[in-house]
């Protein structure tokens, strides 16, 4: 099973839609940024550039009200 999912670009998105379409939070747009280098300096994207979105697994922790962590 693959560790990421594939997505390509449409024009004028950014790392921070791409997080927020695929995670619903736009500070998971770093991680993108790392499984991506070699666009790590690209603001805003083009149509048709593939990008790895890794899978990232919920933490279980996070989602439980603090009296049952």
């Amino acid at each position: 099973m693959a560790e990421y999912y594939e997505y390509t670009t449409l024009q004028g998105d950014t790392f921070d839609m791409v997080a927020l379409d695929f995670y619903n939070e736009e500070s998971y747009a770093s991680v993108i940024i790392q499984a991506n280098p070699a666009h790590c300096k690209t603001i805003i994207f083009d149509a048709g550039v593939t990008l790895k979105i890794p899978i990232i697994e919920e933490k279980a922790q996070e989602t439980l009200p603090p009296w049952k962590r």
